[in-house]
């Protein structure tokens, strides 16, 4: 009883500032971390798949893996997390991610990579999970908003150092190529070297990460529910000034008491009440509409879809950092407006600059597209045996167009199974397309799948596409990239928040998973307008969402958020 009675000496407010202060620098950790499992594969496959043999679906599933393995630890945060603790998830969490790293790093094949990436992604899942759940049941109401935003600020901000790693490692790389000149052997090690050390380099944020989480104090909300009375009061004294620690306290027995008396009478049994359907329904269909955006996978592919878009390989690794900066900067932006404009009003703007981006980045895709011609017919009619040595130039191909920009030939072909892509422009120095089995004991017969013969998209396209995605990612950043972790934490009741919020994460990486894996090869057979019109379509039903069914949560504790979907009661 000592001991309880010592933890419960109220504690002064500079030590409480402190201790905020360090309980929202670890929590931002963990959101730099998942930011960086997001980020980092972006500028990585520019060289990845030059020294790692990969099919175009392997290369998919390697960026869908994280995701994939954040929707599993999604699945299983919540109901390890309410029989543990948030802090030892934390910890475990942490841990997890200096040890993907290390198996990325040491990778030399598919397998190694995929399981490396899994985990990393399982990290990220328990992150996504746990944090901002903890800064839910730590914060108090008038600075939950802004600290559980600063969740999101940092998840954009390691999506940012991410980006910035993959233009150091980008420049010195192609620096390297230009000076190896035609000896593949240093342009080979030139390449393995960047792409792992952009992944080496981010090890360092979850070694603090993991050690950080050691001086946490548990939530005070998890600790009542285990009877941990003393305990949870302390550590409420810990994180916030002492009247509202004693509010808060007050209130939190009060929902504990009036839990467990319905629960003495036989009236706590059922999960299909109202405050616990229609939270749960709410916040999963705004956890699905958020990554149908197709946040995860633009921000994966960034490099990729501006090097589509016309950019070269250095000016789209800029964009990238660009974009993702401008990210960055409107969370912030968010983050200011979060407690003051309301979790609605920045959601409605948000989804609604989405859905203009996205249709306006399709069109101009559409556009570029439509300039291509099918020429699968001529390949196959050159096929030698299970090989094919195809000069591209107007003579071989025609003019697909009247303009006198550079032509391109984009394949999408197989040996057996695994679709794979290849691509050659016509001002190249040797502009062959060869294709040919990766072993000579490979007897698989070659099947072209597509063959599209087309412009070269001018720079000015590829500066629009930028100018969409920079408008996409403000609007992103600004509403859903803050308010979607806050909706997440407040409209779940105590009873089932770790456990609801685990399932609605599920759905949310199993959306994300689901659209990564299959970007490359719909983009390869429909074009990316095809993708930007699917993503702006989603977005609709998320502007409907938010803008008719979710209440506005500013200002208001965990309990009288509670008690509103129960019967509407102040």
């Amino acid at each position: 009883m000592a001991q309880s009675n010592r933890r419960s000496i109220p504690a002064s407010d500079a030590s409480v500032r402190r201790y905020s202060r360090y309980l929202l620098f670890i929590s931002g950790l963990g959101g730099l971390l998942y930011g960086i499992d997001v980020g980092i594969i972006a500028a990585a496959l520019l060289y990845l798949s030059k020294t790692i043999n990969l099919t175009v679906e392997e290369t998919s599933f390697i960026v869908a893996a994280v995701l994939g393995g954040s929707m599993f630890g999604s699945l299983v945060a919540g109901v390890l997390a309410d029989f543990f603790g948030r802090k030892k998830l934390m910890i475990a969490s942490g841990l997890m991610f200096v040890v993907s790293v290390c198996v990325i790093v040491l990778a030399q094949g598919f397998v190694v990579l995929f399981a490396g990436r899994l985990l990393q992604g399982i990290s990220g899942g328990v992150i996504a999970v746990v944090v901002p759940l903890y800064l839910a049941e730590c914060l108090g109401a008038h600075t939950r908003g802004r600290g559980t935003a600063i969740f999101q600020f940092m998840l954009t901000f390691g999506i940012v150092c991410a980006a910035i790693v993959g233009w150091l490692y980008t420049r010195q790389a192609e620096t390297a190529i230009a000076l190896a000149g035609n000896n593949a052997t240093l342009i080979r090690a030139a390449q393995n070297h960047a792409w792992r050390g952009m992944f080496l380099a981010v090890i360092y944020p979850g070694i603090i990460f993991f050690l950080g989480a050691f001086g946490l104090s548990e939530s005070p909300r998890w600790l009542l529910l285990r009877g941990r009375a003393d305990e949870a009061l302390a550590a409420l004294r810990r994180s916030t000034p002492e009247e509202e620690a004693q509010t808060g306290f007050g209130e939190m027995q009060a929902i504990a008491a009036e839990r467990r008396e319905a629960k003495a009478t036989g009236g706590a049994g059922t999960l299909l009440r109202r405050k616990y359907v229609v939270p749960f329904v709410i916040a999963c269909v705004i956890m699905t509409c958020n990554q149908t955006t197709g946040i995860n996978s633009i921000l994966g592919f960034l490099v990729i879809i501006l090097k589509q878009a016309g950019m070269t390989a250095y000016r789209a690794t800029q964009g990238d950092v660009v974009v993702i900066v401008l990210n960055c900067l409107m969370t912030l932006v968010g983050v200011s407006l979060v407690d003051r404009k309301g979790r609605t009003f920045l959601l409605r703007i948000g989804t609604a600059g989405i859905v203009i981006a996205l249709a306006a980045g399709g069109s101009i895709f559409l556009a570029s597209e439509s300039g291509r011609v099918d020429v699968r017919n001529k390949l196959e009619a050159a096929e030698n045996g299970n090989t094919l040595t195809f000069p591209v130039s107007a003579s071989t191909l025609g003019a697909a167009s009247d303009t006198n920009a550079p032509m391109a030939l984009t394949v999408l072909y197989s040996y057996g199974h695994g679709e794979r892509m290849a691509s050659v422009v016509s001002n190249e120095p040797n502009p062959v397309l060869t294709l040919a089995p990766e072993t000579s004991g490979d007897r698989s017969g070659l099947q072209i799948h597509r063959a599209f013969y087309g412009p070269v998209p001018s720079q000015r396209t590829g500066w629009l596409i930028t100018a969409c995605l920079a408008l996409f990612i403000s609007s992103y950043g600004m509403g859903p990239g803050v308010v979607v972790w806050l909706a997440l934490s407040e409209l779940m009741p105590t009873r089932i928040r770790s456990v609801g919020m685990g399932i609605s994460l599920v759905l949310n990486q199993g959306a994300s998973t689901l659209i990564a894996a299959v970007f490359l090869p719909v983009v390869g057979n429909y074009g990316y307008a095809t993708m930007f019109y699917f993503w702006s379509a989603c977005t609709v039903i998320y502007f409907i969402t938010a803008a008719f069914f979710l209440p506005e949560t500013k200002g208001k504790s965990l309990e009288e958020i509670e008690l509103y979907f129960e019967g509407g009661r102040p």
